[in-house]
């Protein structure tokens, strides 16, 4: 598999060995990126989990370094910008800022997005979105 995005969604099915974990495995040996909000949004998932951010992101890197590569992406104004505009765009299905983050991302480098959220498949972006489960 090609670069892709990840969002958290689609990292943390991996952390807990969710279904679709097999396809983001796929997708970080092939060498995958995610927003550095969509990391926040997965270590924060993970701390209300009970698991401290230090223990938390060494695990998460330690697994995507066993897998191949994740790059954690800054938030810049230029996905900033893109985010706010798809806030129209996808307020209907609800997607929160994290989840432009990833879109704006994506269209950004002209990559497909790995996702778990059954929603992003009524979107109707120039992104090709999978949904792995």
């Amino acid at each position: 598999m090609s670069q892709v995005v990840l969002d958290a969604s689609a990292l943390l099915a991996l952390v807990y060995e969710e279904r679709g974990a097999d396809r983001v495995e796929a997708a970080i040996r092939g060498g995958s990126l995610i927003s550095a909000l969509n990391w926040a949004e997965a270590l924060s998932d993970m701390a209300e989990r009970g698991e401290t951010t230090v223990a938390s992101t060494a695990r998460v890197k330690a697994m995507a370094q066993a897998a191949g590569s994740l790059a954690v992406i800054p938030f810049d104004e230029v996905q900033a910008v893109e985010a706010a505009r798809l806030r129209l765009q996808t307020k209907t299905l609800g997607l929160s800022l994290g989840d432009r983050a990833c879109l704006a991302l994506a269209r950004a480098r002209r990559l497909p997005v790995l996702t778990t959220d059954r929603a992003w498949r009524f979107l109707h972006l120039s992104v090709r979105i999978d949904v792995i489960r």
